[in-house]
């Protein structure tokens, strides 16, 4: 397991590379190529995914780069001080993904921790650590996962991402969507704005390449991508607000949107430290995916945006572009994902998580929310295909699915009914909603517009508006959610607290609250 000071260790290391790093190139300014830092994902029990991007000037075009391949050197080591090195090599950076680098290692020792760093034209990166997952059907006793996302750069600053990068003993953290958000600079007279966007909204690869460079920059947010390896998937805001399909929030003509939705997905892919098998094809990513840690934990990580079909209308949302039929099967997962998740229900773990981005439970909203009571870019406006989900839960006599899910920017902690509109009934899987590192500004412990959400929802015991984050800590037989709170992103050095913690036991669908 990864210990509290030794991230606070290869964080400092990070901070005096990097600086160092920039000093080299005092005479050129912006020429440092780590700019844009480092990260580590997707481990499995013999490797993971080592990511950098070269940007030396990130903001400006192509980051900086000149149009040409680019080697870049990379090693891993089994200590921070890089003594004993196990594997090193050379990957190209080429200009059509943006310089991005994607190394996949393999080869690695299962639930081991290893360290890793870039250099590239004499400078060298910040180094980073990640642990690898439990060999396959091993016997394991416990596993840390953060849960985090909705990063909003003009409404609140990132610093909920140095707690959760310190946070002891990490193996991963899920990061469930809106890495990003694409639209211009917003209108601060109306809302919360710590910061600005650069530019106008963004459409073209190019405009989501610096979307991606702003964000990135950020320390913070750097700190957690050094600490532990990510499981990243992606929202709506990584595209248009609210899309789906080939459907945007405008109207906008099929053909016109699927060009959008294409750049922006291979901006996330040369963002991203995910796999091959996730690299970019025909305006398409396969996002879905999974992971095991040993015998205790199968994580089933959710693509609730690209495949959709069939759901209720979205209050005020334009669809003369649409090219989505009403036709055949409601589903939020598209058939070949629900296919192969049901296959991955056959897994004999201890514990089943679905890491995803929407709420699936049924919760109704304050009168006052702009798009109505039910919020139908949830799985509530596809109640046929959670009902599809809770009937593959119910036929393997599972007791052991935890869903983790994001998007909302409030704190929920609840369960899914078996049966549609029967809310205290039995339930059929335990869900965690994950509030916002920032969308939203600093937000408040209870909402005043909410004070009647309690007793319509009687199968939710959470409602915090407050940013921050949370901590799955998974153990063979008590699954355990802690939740963090920042008591402000709107200014520098907020603090993070333990607002309560949740505990599920193992063959029990119930949520006690543990504090």
């Amino acid at each position: 397991m990864i210990a509290r000071r030794d991230v606070l260790k290869v964080a400092a290391a990070s901070s005096l590379t990097l600086l160092s790093g920039r000093r080299a190139w005092a005479s050129q300014p912006g020429a440092y190529p780590f700019s844009l830092g480092i990260a580590a994902g997707d481990p499995w029990s013999d490797g993971f995914v080592i990511w950098t991007r070269l940007a030396p000037a990130p903001l400006e075009p192509h980051g900086g780069m000149p149009m040409k391949v680019v080697e870049v050197e990379w090693e891993v080591a089994e200590d921070e001080r890089f003594s004993r090195v196990v594997r090193s090599g050379v990957e190209s950076a080429r200009p059509e993904l943006g310089h991005s680098v994607h190394v996949e290692l393999t080869g690695l020792k299962p639930a081991w921790r290893y360290w890793y760093r870039f250099r590239s034209g004499g400078e060298m990166s910040p180094p980073g650590t990640a642990r690898t997952a439990p060999a396959a059907g091993v016997a394991t006793e416990r596993v840390r996962i953060g849960v985090a996302g909705c990063q909003h750069y003009e409404e609140g600053l990132f610093t909920a991402y140095r707690h959760l990068g310190a946070t002891q003993e990490l193996d991963a953290i899920f990061h469930y969507g809106d890495y990003i958000y694409e639209h211009g600079p917003r209108d601060c007279t109306k809302r919360q704005c710590v910061r600005a966007h650069v530019g106008d909204e963004i459409y073209s690869l190019d405009d989501y390449r610096r979307r991606y460079a702003l964000y990135k920059q950020d320390p913070d947010l750097q700190f957690a991508h050094a600490a532990a390896a990510f499981l990243v998937s992606y929202d709506d805001h990584e595209v248009d607000n609210n899309w789906y399909a080939e459907c945007d929030q405008d109207g906008s003509p099929a053909e016109a949107f699927m060009m959008r939705r294409a750049a922006a997905l291979q901006a996330w892919y040369e963002h991203m430290p995910v796999r091959r098998a996730q690299f970019p094809a025909g305006g398409q990513i396969r996002m879905y995916r999974r992971f095991d840690y040993g015998d205790l934990l199968r994580v089933q990580v959710l693509d609730t945006r690209q495949y959709r079909n069939g759901g209720a209308k979205q209050p005020n949302k334009q669809l003369q572009g649409c090219r989505v039929s009403n036709s055949g099967p409601v589903t939020m997962l598209g058939s070949q994902q629900e296919q192969w998740l049901s296959a991955g229900f056959d897994h004999a773990s201890r514990w089943n998580l679905l890491a995803q981005q929407v709420m699936v439970m049924p919760l109704t909203y304050p009168t006052s929310r702009a798009a109505g009571r039910v919020n139908v870019d949830s799985w509530s406006g596809y109640t046929a295909a959670r009902q599809r989900l809770v009937a593959e839960i119910r036929e393997r006599n599972l007791q052991n699915v935890v869903i983790a899910t994001g998007d909302v920017h409030r704190h929920h902690a609840g369960v899914v009914p078996v049966r549609e509109g029967d809310l205290d009934g039995p339930a059929a899987a335990t869900e965690f909603v994950c509030t916002s590192i920032s969308s939203g500004g600093d937000g408040v412990e209870r909402d005043p517009r909410w004070q009647n959400t309690p007793a319509e929802n009687p199968h939710c015991q959470l409602y915090d508006a407050r940013r921050g984050y949370q901590i799955f800590d998974v153990g063979r037989d008590l699954w355990r959610t802690e939740v963090w709170t920042m008591d402000q992103v709107s200014a520098p050095g907020g603090r993070a607290s333990l607002a309560t913690s949740f505990a599920v036991e193992r063959g029990k669908v119930q949520l006690h609250r543990a504090t």
